[in-house]
């Protein structure tokens, strides 16, 4: 008998586990093996000091960002005062699934078939995946951290089959050498119609590779010949490819977590990707953190309705950044004539500083009032045509 058997373990389900496992539950961590998925791999510094993340996991440490618009243009934002530190999910998923084996969770390699309920006991059924025979686990409480169309979800659940997403697609690369138009300290970000019609693409170093790849939400988009005209853009074309990889990424956290019994969700079965940047990591392990602590209070307390506390603890710190990114997203992302006009107010050094210290350190600043109201007027002056996307 566990206490909670998670299903995934990405690092939503991985940080789950491992903190219950340090609390002293009996924690069983189920997880597909093999499956890597497609990531640019970016990390905020609080993410790395939250999570004790070692420097060797950092593949690559990103000092500025460049947004290209439709035109070409572009702007390099300087990160001031710290650094993106990028991952290869390969690699870190795996520490992570390690780490929380470490802290006592029972890894279980199998792929999820169905939950059962019978005279009092609760079963987790899966596909062993050494045997290839099925096999089940008894637990008390379970946690769904199985990725955006979580089967987990689409079950348990009420409107866990209405996630909002993008499919995204990238490869991996061999680094260019050095000389090339590729910087290994920057991060490109292509707001190009061409690339993506209502997302973005992107180059990300990853020390001796790279992330190279877009998304997006619209039906019929060739997403190889997209990500083939980014690399070729970009010089790229000529690099090795590694590996090709594809998923969807959810744009919108669910309105709840949790079945209201014995359920409760994490990371992109929850929904909680950041719209406009696709941002997931961080957003997962704090997602699987606090349900582990929804799982723990449940457990301690006998009452159901303390798993609630996943949804309710992440949307109190996080809710007003999801809104605020969910808008830039409906407002700039819509035409190339918008995408050109976001780039054009990425110029200005209030925008930069602002949003690279919300970046790093996931809260909307508030200490420099002035600098808020100059943004919202320009932002304003932009969307309605009053300033020119040329200028700068």
């Amino acid at each position: 008998m566990f206490d909670v058997v998670v299903i995934g373990g990405g690092p939503s389900g991985a940080t789950a586990a491992e903190d219950l496992a340090r609390s002293g539950r009996k924690v069983a961590l189920l997880d597909r093996a093999g499956r890597i998925k497609p990531c640019g791999g970016a990390i905020p510094p609080r993410l790395v000091s939250d999570f004790a993340i070692p420097d060797h996991q950092l593949v690559a440490r990103i000092n500025t960002a460049r947004m290209v618009s439709p035109t070409g243009r572009s702007v390099d934002i300087p990160i001031e005062n710290g650094y993106v530190g990028m991952v290869d999910r390969e690699h870190f998923d795996e520490f992570l699934r390690m780490r929380a084996q470490s802290a006592g969770a029972t890894r279980v390699t199998g792929t999820f078939r169905k939950i059962e309920r019978l005279k009092g006991q609760t079963f987790v059924h899966y596909k062993d995946k050494a045997t290839g025979q099925d096999a089940k686990l008894e637990t008390k409480l379970i946690i769904g951290a199985d990725g955006a169309r979580s089967s987990v979800a689409r079950a348990e659940v009420p409107g866990g089959d209405k996630i909002p997403y993008v499919i995204a697609y990238h490869e991996i690369i061999e680094a260019p050498s050095a000389g090339s138009a590729y910087d290994p300290r920057r991060c490109d970000v292509i707001y190009d119609g061409a690339i993506s019609p209502d997302f973005y693409g992107w180059v990300f170093p990853h020390g001796a590779s790279a992330s190279v790849g877009m998304g997006t939400g619209e039906d019929g988009v060739d997403l190889k010949d997209a990500t083939a005209k980014l690399r070729k853009s970009s010089g790229l074309e000529g690099c090795k490819t590694i590996r090709k990889e594809g998923a969807p990424i959810p744009l919108k956290p669910l309105d709840r977590w949790d079945n209201g019994r014995d359920v409760v969700l994490a990371g992109d079965a929850a929904g909680v990707v950041a719209p406009s940047s696709g941002e997931g990591i961080y957003y997962a392990m704090v997602g699987g953190r606090v349900a582990a602590t929804a799982a723990s209070a449940c457990l301690a307390s006998g009452r159901a309705r303390d798993l609630r506390l996943a949804r309710s603890l992440f949307m109190k710190e996080h809710k007003t950044v999801f809104r605020v990114l969910a808008s830039m997203q409906n407002a700039y992302y819509r035409s190339d004539d918008r995408r050109e006009r976001f780039v054009s107010l990425c110029h200005d050094i209030d925008v930069q500083r602002l949003t690279f210290e919300a970046y790093m350190n996931k809260k909307l600043v508030k200490a420099r009032p002035m600098a808020h109201l100059k943004i919202g007027l320009k932002n304003i002056a932009h969307l309605m045509g009053i300033v020119s996307a040329e200028r700068i």
